[in-house]
């Protein structure tokens, strides 16, 4: 299995001895080597699901390295997180997920609706079991626990990704910027509940985020 590592907490280290790798076209910086690349592109299996991302019609590109040495990637000078998965599934938003190790599945799922009045459906890409993958953010990324106690809600444009047993919950006509006077349209938070851990940025993606 290749063996990621973070070189500062910006570029991304990848080890492989005739390992497999997805990642985000256009990511890689540097590799030594023999490496073998293919572009994979939006549709079926990847690391979009491979998006098709309805919502705003993005489609995101996907390449697939396979070989031995080690692979550099980076995007934007963004912050890299690195997850470890047993078994369980990650959801993240398209647009931060980094790399992932080969072996993992990758899907998209349809976690509900920003805005009710609009009909924009959200849907978010799913890795699925044992390995590692790398999430990128905004700034350092905080890691939230939920528990049946301490629901939590999250402005969309901060979110990144999740966890574990959750519930998630769309409400509108409340957002953190209505409190300051800077919301716009339909505003709404992401409210999670059940057991797991949610990773947010220190700054929002400049997206459809909290007003639709």
């Amino acid at each position: 299995m290749a063996q990621f590592r973070l070189q500062g907490s910006k570029v991304l280290a990848v080890d492989m001895s005739g390992d497999t790798v997805k990642a985000k076209n256009g990511s890689m910086v540097a590799y030594d080597g023999q490496m073998s690349f293919k572009k994979m592109t939006g549709g079926g299996e990847g690391l979009r699901g491979m998006v098709t991302r309805r919502l705003t019609g993005e489609q995101m590109t996907v390449m697939e390295v396979q070989g031995h040495g080690t692979c550099y990637f980076a995007d934007r000078a963004s912050e890299i997180n690195l997850v470890v998965l047993r078994g369980e599934k990650l959801y993240v938003e398209s647009s931060n997920l980094l790399c992932t190790d080969g072996g993992l599945r990758t899907g998209t799922t349809f976690t509900g609706l920003r805005g009710g009045a609009t009909g924009n459906g959200l849907f978010t890409t799913t890795v699925e079991g044992t390995g590692q993958a790398a999430i990128m953010s905004d700034g350092p990324a905080v890691v939230m626990r939920v528990t049946s106690q301490y629901p939590l809600s999250v402005d969309p444009g901060a979110y990144i990704a999740h966890t574990g047993n959750l519930q998630q919950h769309f409400q509108s006509g409340v957002n953190f910027r209505t409190f300051i006077g800077e919301g716009s349209g339909e505003a709404f938070q992401i409210r999670f509940e059940g057991e797991g851990l949610v990773y947010v940025q220190p700054s929002e993606r400049n997206t459809i985020g909290g007003d639709i």
